[in-house]
């Protein structure tokens, strides 16, 4: 078997379905799935100004998300990418608009999870890592949809399976798996590992 199809049925085990890539979802609009329902915060909320991010109020976030929304194979490099990753999740730490972000950007992955780049699995994913290792906490209003959000990761792992995967993506698509059943430890460690540092590590292992 090889290693998709493992995280595959890794994922399905434990995230449930698959998710369609043409579901489509409205801004800020409930989701409704399996009984439940969760609210995101709209991106025409006037509640984003009074969130927060590395550089202040986070009423700039909701046009960097639409930005996003229309790009979602961008370089993690470039913009909008590259100010969401300083604003949101800016040296490892994480604000309280990082939480109202993590669920517009898995939304946009389910969208079109076979087209959406490397940084849609790797930003829920360090978020959760940082949150756990700064102790930071969620405010309440965002919490729920927050989780509810990070707990359709293995499923969105689960719809790229048939996808060409490389060293990066794999390392993306283990630590999100990870970081959605609560594991952020190893989230985080299996972010840094990549085919030498296995092969290190499994010498190593041999050896203790």
């Amino acid at each position: 078997m090889s290693i998709i199809e493992i995280i595959y049925d890794l994922a399905l085990s434990h995230g449930g379905t698959q998710c369609p890539a043409t579901t489509q979802f409205a801004l800020g609009s409930n989701e409704s799935g399996k009984g439940r329902e969760t609210t995101l915060l709209s991106l025409d909320s006037p509640a984003w100004s009074e969130l927060e991010h590395a550089y202040g109020d986070a009423a700039d976030i909701p046009a960097l998300l639409r930005r996003l929304e229309e790009q979602p194979s961008c370089d993690a490099e470039k913009e909008p990418w590259f100010t969401i990753w300083s604003a949101l999740a800016h040296q490892g730490d994480v604000y309280s608009a990082s939480f109202a972000a993590v669920p517009h950007i898995i939304r946009m992955l389910k969208t079109a999870p076979l087209e959406a780049d490397t940084s849609f699995f790797q930003f829920p994913t360090w978020v959760e890592i940082c949150r756990h290792k700064n102790g930071v906490k969620i405010p309440d209003t965002l919490e729920k949809p927050y989780s509810e959000a990070l707990s359709e990761l293995p499923s969105l792992v689960a719809a790229v399976a048939g996808r060409e995967w490389d060293a990066e993506f794999l390392r993306s698509a283990l630590a999100a798996i990870a970081a959605a059943k609560g594991f952020p430890a190893v989230a985080e460690a299996v972010q840094e590992i990549d085919p030498e540092i296995a092969t290190e590590f499994m010498a190593w292992l041999s050896d203790r």
